[in-house]
């Protein structure tokens, strides 16, 4: 516990300073652009983070996931042939997106009404933003438990945005240019996590290392079907993420995508706790998963429960109380109707914080199928609520979400509690579950 707060207390420094950034950057887009452009650039964010998620392998648990055992035995070189593995695939995942991309931009850009000045754009956009993926490194870095100095990588983007920001309000604001700097910042931060991550671990990341990625599957048994697993989990928290907002572009409009955007961004914000403590709780306990006894391990999944949940009721309540008068001071008035899709988002996110460390806990007991399958149920209860309550406009989508979130709290919170309990009897063994000896 101890080691998590102080990880994430490294990180809400850091983002921390990002979060005021964001919100000045963010105040400076919607005034300036308007709610119309301002959707415009919302939907083409979001596809992009959707493409990223469909093809990215979020490389960073696996080396997290596995890593953390090579770490702990000092053994650099099996570390060092995961880590450039895991960024091999990156570089793959980057390949095929770019492909979806041209795809999905060009084929069904005026499905989500996108204004054809901004197809290119879109494109380009979403290209550099898949080869900006940093989700090998990033993992190389939290196995190294170096959450200090990935607080002053991580500083670039929100420090970059808002200068980028304030220079294009002051020599014209258009959609094309935030984006455009947006990509150069993050391609930016890419280059700076590699290097990085060279520098804490120069005997690991090498370029010799790839040429061993055969190794790097032997050595680390059932590596392959892990990353099918946490890729397919991930593909369907980012439809959760991105789906409501592009469904929002597609039945309603733009400008409602842009009051969507506008409460997810400010939900995220609030909810951004449980961002880090999901990084801080992965890598501890994949720590505790070969380096403390049971009963440890077992109690930190409670502790670190307890905590976020408390969380995530402060969330929400910030949400209620002053909600309608964060959208207006960021965005002005014409947002200010935000409100009724924001605190169905806040509940969302409250959701997610609690069950901060479910997914954690079956992931290292090499239970990683058990919260895919809560993951499906979610994207199926999500799916049933847009179909039911999109017609009230964007508060219903947000209303979605929630129910979306409750199902996953619900289903991964009884799977992770059950794994817990198998544990404390005796009938599966942490370290030897991910080997599969007992099964999954």
């Amino acid at each position: 516990m101890r080691r998590i707060l102080q990880n994430t207390a490294w990180l809400l420094g850091g983002k921390g300073f990002g979060a005021v950034c964001g919100l000045v950057y963010l105040a400076i887009l919607t005034r300036t652009l308007g709610l119309k452009d301002f959707g415009h650039f919302s939907l083409i964010f979001g596809t992009a983070q959707a493409l990223i998620a469909i093809a990215g392998f979020q490389t960073w648990r696996v080396v997290v996931r596995y890593g953390s055992e090579h770490v702990h035995a000092e053994d650099w070189d099996k570390f060092g042939r995961l880590g450039m593995l895991c960024g091999m695939l990156d570089a793959v995942g980057a390949v095929f997106g770019c492909a979806l991309a041209a795809v999905v931009i060009y084929g069904f850009a005026g499905v989500l009404d996108l204004n054809p000045a901004y197809i290119d754009t879109a494109f380009y956009f979403s290209c550099a933003a898949l080869w900006a993926l940093v989700s090998a490194p990033t993992g190389i870095v939290r196995a190294l438990h170096r959450f200090d100095m990935a607080v002053y990588v991580e500083a670039v983007v929100p420090t970059g945005r808002l200068i980028a920001a304030l220079a294009i309000w002051w020599t014209g604001p258009s959609v094309s240019r935030f984006l455009i700097a947006w990509a150069a910042i993050d391609i930016l931060e890419a280059v700076l996590y590699w290097i990085m991550a060279r520098r804490l671990c120069p005997q690991a990341v090498r370029l010799s290392n790839l040429a061993r990625w055969r190794q790097a599957f032997a050595e680390n048994e059932g590596v392959g079907r892990f990353f099918m697993v946490t890729y397919a989990s991930a593909t369907i928290e980012a439809t959760m993420r991105n789906g409501p907002l592009l469904a929002v572009g597609a039945f309603i409009g733009t400008r409602a995508a842009g009051l969507y955007r506008l409460a997810s961004q400010l939900s995220q914000a609030l909810s951004k706790l449980s961002t880090l403590l999901t990084r801080s709780v992965y890598a501890e306990v994949a720590r505790a998963r070969v380096a403390s006894e049971l009963a440890e391990f077992r109690k930190l999944a409670l502790q670190t429960s307890g905590i976020a949940g408390i969380a995530g009721v402060v969330v929400v309540g910030i949400a209620l109380v002053a909600g309608r008068q964060l959208l207006e001071l960021i965005a002005g008035p014409d947002f200010e109707q935000g409100a009724s899709i924001l605190v169905p988002l806040a509940i969302a996110a409250s959701f997610d914080l609690a069950s901060v460390a479910f997914e954690p806990v079956l992931h290292s007991t090499g239970r990683a199928r058990l919260s895919l399958f809560a993951r499906l149920l979610a994207v199926i209860a999500l799916a049933v609520g847009l179909y039911l309550f999109i017609p009230f406009g964007p508060s219903g989508a947000a209303w979605a979400v929630a129910l979306g979130g409750a199902t996953s709290y619900l289903a991964m919170g009884v799977m992770a509690w059950w794994t817990l309990q198998r544990l404390e009897r005796g009938q599966i063994e942490p370290v030897e579950a991910e080997r599969g000896s007992t099964g999954e």
